[in-house]
């Protein structure tokens, strides 16, 4: 047994020692079996491990994905005006989160469910369903904000990691790039992030709102919003109960600041989101 306290090992501790590595392989995908690590060296091939991702190879990782989603699994919302008010939106809240120096790319897709996801490497993704069930830009800018907390603490890459080792697709070759990519857009689709991780994002987002000029109350009124409806949205079905999102978000914002701030004027958001009618 080694002397490493388990409190201290790091996650990838027993891919160590059984000489296992979990990684990305940047490049053509992979048809042949997987070749040894050293063998990959030497040929040059970029490779890289899920617990140790760098900005740039997450951004490729997340276009990759990008490309999956808007070329099988959805169709993105054709109009110039409202795609370019949600990037100004999208783009203020990314300057002001924890993590403001990767792109971000923010896209409308053409679906009447309500529901919002984020992929890796700064991709954001906002429903026609969503955008029409907001009242305001605040409201908008909470749910995208929200999303930007996915991103900045990197929960994609994380899940693709726990399920690659949970799958047995790890070698030592590491992850090739076809499987990789696949298993983002499953992912993506399938959002089951945890409790812990919808927190999490909760909290970055309602910060993030905060220093970009919105009132933060907005994030607590569009949830109380979709929790009065007679069928759960999208939004809300994989995420924890909306009642203990709305509690944990009114012990994190000042009530004295919540309403203060920008985004409420409605008829302004919806003079922009005009063309959605």
């Amino acid at each position: 047994m080694s002397n490493i306290p388990r409190s201290h090992r790091p996650w990838f501790y027993p891919l160590i020692t059984s000489s296992v590595a979990i990684g990305v392989v940047v490049g053509a995908p992979q048809s042949a079996p997987a070749a040894p690590l050293w063998e990959l060296l030497l040929r040059g091939a970029q490779v890289y491990q899920l617990y140790n991702v760098s900005d740039k190879e997450e951004v490729q990782l997340g276009k990759q994905i990008n490309q999956q989603l808007i070329g099988e699994q959805f169709q993105l919302y054709n109009n110039a005006r409202v795609n370019n008010y949600i990037d100004r939106i999208g783009q203020r809240l990314a300057k002001n989160s924890t993590r403001p120096d990767i792109p971000y790319t923010f896209q409308v897709v053409k679906d009447d469910s309500i529901n919002a996801f984020a992929t890796a490497g700064g991709y954001v993704y906002v429903t026609t369903g969503l955008l029409k069930a907001a009242d305001n830009e605040a409201q908008l800018a909470g749910v995208l904000a929200h999303e930007i907390g996915h991103i900045t603490e990197r929960h994609l890459i994380e899940q693709m990691r726990e399920t690659a080792i949970a799958r047995g697709l790890a070698s030592a070759a590491g992850l090739d790039e076809s499987t990789a990519v696949q298993l983002g857009v499953e992912l993506a689709l399938r959002r089951p992030n945890s409790r812990s991780d919808e927190f999490q994002a909760d909290a970055r987002g309602v910060q993030t709102l905060g220093k970009a000029g919105y009132a933060q109350v907005a994030m607590i009124n569009f949830l109380e919003k979709l929790r009065s409806q007679r069928s759960v949205p999208t939004f809300l079905s994989t995420h924890p109960a909306t009642g203990d999102r709305i509690a944990r978000l009114e012990k994190i914002i000042d009530s004295q600041q919540a309403n203060r701030g920008q985004g409420l004027n409605e008829s302004y958001y919806q003079a922009q989101t005009q063309p959605l009618n």
